[in-house]
């Protein structure tokens, strides 16, 4: 006779199998959150990547009518990679999860030469320019007043920016700010943490930090979201023009599901009447999007410029054993420049 613990162990056994196969035949139909893929059901999936603005629940939820109208005009389940990070996005088109993906900067640059993905538009934004700027952002009524009193007191201020890979978030005011200067952001802080442009802009609201990156789209969602903490701020610097970001398709997806992914995506919101304002009603559910212009690898050229800018000034500036050091590591640097355009531009 069995004793009570060994049935005991034995029917729990049964409920665990039993659970584990009832949750296998669910699992098709399971939708995991940010960081992973939203699965729709059925058919051959095609992996739409989405660069986080805000958080990654509220860039799904943006994208979603457009990704709603590719399901059903090419008949292929969409699914999404929503991620909460741009290095969450690198790592998933660097694993082949990714189809097609709205990229920027560093991130389209490294998904173009090594990740076996090419541009194929643009955005366009809502006033026509194929562009914005990052910004830095204080508190109005708060001591900073412009760049000059930033600049004027090391070691005093608390810094909110975005990711290394993020060009409005980091490298523009890297490149444009603190490296012609002979800063370092990273050193010129009393402290640094890193965020999104929502909350970095929520944080100098609030106090919690002195001045924050951001751009032009986020500080508009900013002012949506929070209308009364964005009055609370203060745009101290822009920018020179940055290239808006792009789209980029895997190079190894099946024709002609490629060709019609990317004619979907370049025609959406131009169709007529009725059917064309609904499209770009969707496009402007994403911020400061009005549509996508046919693009190739080149547009990424300012992009790759602007990091060899910023890589030879902090070169120049930084601290080197000896001047040989530093003239070594400049010819590096030119010599990566040429590979990196050798490599983007390529047939």
């Amino acid at each position: 006779m069995e004793t009570a613990w060994r049935v005991l162990c034995r029917r729990m056994c049964g409920a665990w199998i039993r659970a584990i196969w009832l949750a296998c035949l669910l699992l098709p139909f399971v939708s995991i959150r940010a960081d992973e893929v939203v699965q729709a059901p059925g058919g051959f999936p095609i992996r739409f990547g989405i660069l986080p603005i805000g958080s990654a629940a509220e860039s799904r939820e943006q994208w979603r009518p457009l990704l709603e109208d590719l399901e059903r005009r090419l008949g292929h389940p969409v699914t999404t990679v929503s991620v909460s990070s741009y290095a969450g996005l690198s790592g998933a088109i660097g694993e082949q999860r990714v189809d097609m993906a709205f990229l920027s900067g560093r991130l389209a640059i490294e998904a173009v030469e090594h990740q076996h993905m090419r541009v194929v538009a643009q955005f366009v934004r809502s006033d026509g320019a194929k562009g914005n700027v990052a910004m830095l952002i204080v508190r109005a009524d708060g001591p900073i007043r412009s760049l000059k009193d930033l600049l004027a007191k090391p070691g005093r201020w608390r810094y909110a920016r975005g990711e290394t890979l993020s060009v409005t978030g980091y490298v523009a005011p890297e490149a444009e700010v603190f490296a012609p200067n002979g800063l370092n952001s990273d050193t010129f802080f009393a402290s640094v943490r890193v965020g999104n442009h929502q909350n970095n802009a929520l944080a100098v609201s609030n106090g919690e930090v002195d001045v924050a990156t951001c751009n032009n789209p986020d500080l508009d969602l900013f002012q949506r979201n929070f209308p009364s903490e964005a009055t609370q701020l203060r745009v101290i610097w822009r920018s020179t023009l940055i290239p808006s970001g792009v789209l980029v398709v895997r190079e190894g997806m099946p024709e002609p599901l490629r060709h019609q992914l990317i004619d979907f995506m370049r025609g959406y919101g131009h169709a007529p009447g009725a059917a064309g304002e609904r499209e770009r009603a969707n496009l402007a559910r994403i911020p400061d999007l009005a549509g996508f212009a046919a693009a190739d690898n080149s547009v990424l050229r300012p992009f790759v410029d602007m990091e060899y800018r910023l890589m030879r000034e902090q070169a120049q500036h930084g601290r080197w054993v000896n001047d040989q050091a530093r003239k070594a590591r400049l010819t590096q640097i030119d010599a990566s420049y040429q590979a990196d355009l050798k490599q983007l531009l390529r047939d």
